[in-house]
């Protein structure tokens, strides 16, 4: 893929972020996500590529947009596979808490896992801890691992986790051998990719999340040398029907990163809609705003952080009609 596409997935990160951005702590999480799914679709007619989107907002019964087989872009080449969430963090936006972001990753198509939308237990760590970390060793190696790999303390590593009763175990594992906690209420893309970003202030993600985070994560740990593993978690029958639907048939394998996303030519992009591990959010003055944005591609490391200051008035996509119905303006 062009490293000028890599522009262009930023443009519709920041469409979704600064759609979504409006519902801040209004309480309306569903009006939050419809704004972030529609402009992040307005802004793919706009993109040169021929995409497919393989995780996105549901199947097409479930979806009116994004649903995984849409295809977006104006159907030139390169053939691509995209996985999205317009709005990680419904929950966070409508609170008006830190952590929400716009987020999408693109690689040629068939290289990403067509992750069904389930639990998966995973773990993520930055470049100087790849290999050094399993999904089946306990949270203390773990931690251990981390602490030499970084040259830390164990009381200096940061573990991050989502605050649920599920994960009681590992949050007292990781308490009980002196590392630090940082529990998060929803979204655990942005703290995945924060353990491979220098001063993040993260050093490892533990617990059991979203499957299509995971890959959108693993996406990002691809591009930033970081490293991942997963291992689905179906809770009934039906799940794993759907895991043997999509050619998953042993229901236990831990996936490696390079089994997650199946290529070194990836980009990945983000933008920040409230502050996050990894991003500002969203900041709004006199009809303009400003974001921030991630912007990675594996082929050659880069990661860019880019800092846009948008005059609202004068942005197409706000005077399409499909948007303009759904801002709270």
């Amino acid at each position: 893929m062009e490293r000028e596409l890599a522009l262009e997935f930023a443009r519709v990160t920041e469409a979704a972020a600064l759609a979504a951005a409006c519902w801040v702590g209004k309480g309306d999480k569903e009006a939050a996500d419809d704004a972030a799914v529609t402009a992040m679709r307005v802004m793919f007619d706009t993109v040169s590529v021929d995409g497919v989107v393989v995780i996105g907002e549901g199947e097409m019964d479930e979806a009116p947009m994004l649903y995984i087989g849409e295809r977006v872009g104006t159907g030139v080449p390169p053939e691509v596979d995209i996985a999205v969430d317009p709005l990680e963090g419904t929950n966070i936006v409508a609170k008006g808490l830190n952590g929400a972001i716009s987020v999408l990753a693109v690689a040629p198509r068939g290289a990403l896992l067509h992750a069904p939308d389930m639990y998966m237990d995973k773990i993520a760590v930055g470049p100087e801890c790849k290999g050094r970390v399993h999904l089946d060793a306990s949270v203390k190696e773990n931690i251990k691992e981390v602490a030499k790999a970084q040259g830390k303390l164990i009381s200096e590593v940061t573990a991050v986790v989502l605050d649920r009763p599920r994960h009681a175990h590992i949050i007292e594992e990781i308490r009980r051998v002196g590392a630090r906690i940082k529990l998060i209420s929803d979204g655990d893309v942005s703290p995945g990719v924060a353990t491979a970003y220098r001063n993040s202030g993260v050093d490892i993600l533990l617990g059991i999340g979203g499957a299509p985070e995971g890959v959108i994560t693993a996406a990002a740990l691809k591009c930033m040398g970081g490293d991942f593993q997963a291992r689905l978690c179906p809770e009934d029958e039906e799940e794993i029907k759907r895991c043997h639907a999509m050619g998953i048939t042993d229901i236990k394998k831990i996936f490696t990163l390079d089994e997650l996303v199946k290529s070194e030519d990836v980009i990945f992009a983000a933008t920040g809609i409230t502050d996050s591990f990894l991003l500002k959010g969203v900041r709004y003055y006199r009809r303009r705003a400003i974001t921030q944005t991630i912007v990675m591609r594996s082929t050659s490391g880069t990661i860019r952080i880019i800092e846009a200051d948008h005059c609202l008035d004068k942005k197409p996509l706000f005077k399409d009609e499909r948007i303009k119905s759904m801002l709270d303006w």
